[in-house]
């Protein structure tokens, strides 16, 4: 069974300032987004279902149905505040998402297969999808799970702080546990993340980071549901609190119910967290591009 391709693309962006989802950064006009499904299905994934805002489905659509059609299936799910499990309501000063577990969690109605999840906004390097489609073609223990584990000095931004998932595992390379690490900055040559009490702790750079990509069987789904209830009696009435997808799997982890493999990537990511990050982007696509990794015009 070939795995699914999930492309979480609800976000707002505001620290990038627009729509970055379908921002243009290639030399025929595509969006990291599209560098990553022709990975996905040089790589043998299936099928992409992204998960969008109402309010930008169509533009999003529009972006990627004519460009896609014809070479990989492709299909729409719905992320709203709203969509919320029976007994609770979205507290009037709520204005973000609830964040990538409850974005999963909305595209359980269409994946039946072992799928993948990536940010529609992040470039992963063929060598990532690749990894994915083996392990999930492969391992059929479906309590055994997948992410990508890259080096934490490679994924940082020089325009300004980010946001990582910090992972630490045993001998054996299984997940024991990622910390959500919201503001991981460069400061005088040294990694340096702000935590949420205002003290600061300095990272060495080789530590390896989820950059949301999982590999995931279908029964994730009812535990997904399970934890996004805990979750909401703690938290629903703080405005910003998110569902993180490492929330999740911690709890999975500790409890027995799952193991983690942490794939090891030694590709640099790359993305557009800030506006600044677009002309950095756009240099590294074209450097790409000269060394034959993708064609000028991708579908073309």
């Amino acid at each position: 069974m070939k795995p699914v391709l999930l492309v979480l693309a609800a976000g707002i962006g505001s620290r990038y300032g627009g729509l970055k989802q379908i921002d243009k950064v290639g030399p025929g006009g595509e969006a990291i987004i599209d560098y990553s499904i022709y990975d996905a299905i040089r790589a043998g994934y299936s099928k992409v279902v992204f998960v969008v805002r109402k309010d930008i489905e169509q533009d999003v659509r529009a972006f990627f149905e004519p460009r896609l059609k014809g070479r990989i299936p492709v299909d729409f799910v719905l992320q709203e505040l709203d969509m919320l499990p029976e007994g609770f309501t979205v507290p009037p000063e709520r204005q973000k998402p609830w964040g990538t577990g409850h974005a999963v969690l909305s595209a359980a109605g269409k994946i039946h297969e072992p799928f993948a999840v990536i940010n529609a906004d992040d470039f992963y390097g063929p060598a990532a999808y690749r990894q994915t489609v083996e392990f999930l073609t492969q391992n059929t223990d479906p309590d055994e799970y997948a992410m990508v584990g890259y080096r934490l000095d490679k994924t940082l931004s020089e325009n300004g702080s980010v946001a990582r998932g910090i992972c630490k595992t045993d001998k054996q390379g299984y997940l024991v546990e990622v910390t959500e690490h919201t503001q991981i900055y460069w400061e005088n040559g040294k990694i340096i993340s702000r935590l949420e009490n205002g003290s600061t702790m300095e990272f060495s750079g080789n530590e390896p980071v989820s950059m949301n990509f999982w590999c995931f069987k279908p029964n994730i789904f009812p535990e997904l549901e399970k934890l996004f209830v805990d979750f909401l009696r703690d938290h629903a009435r703080e405005p910003k609190a998110e569902y993180f997808i490492p929330l999740p799997i911690t709890s999975m982890i500790r409890s027995g119910k799952i193991k983690m493999k942490v794939l090891r990537s030694h590709e640099s990511w790359f993305g557009v967290t800030y506006k600044e990050d677009k002309p950095v982007v756009e240099k590294k696509i074209r450097d790409l591009i000269a060394a034959g990794v993708y064609p000028e015009k991708l579908w073309e």
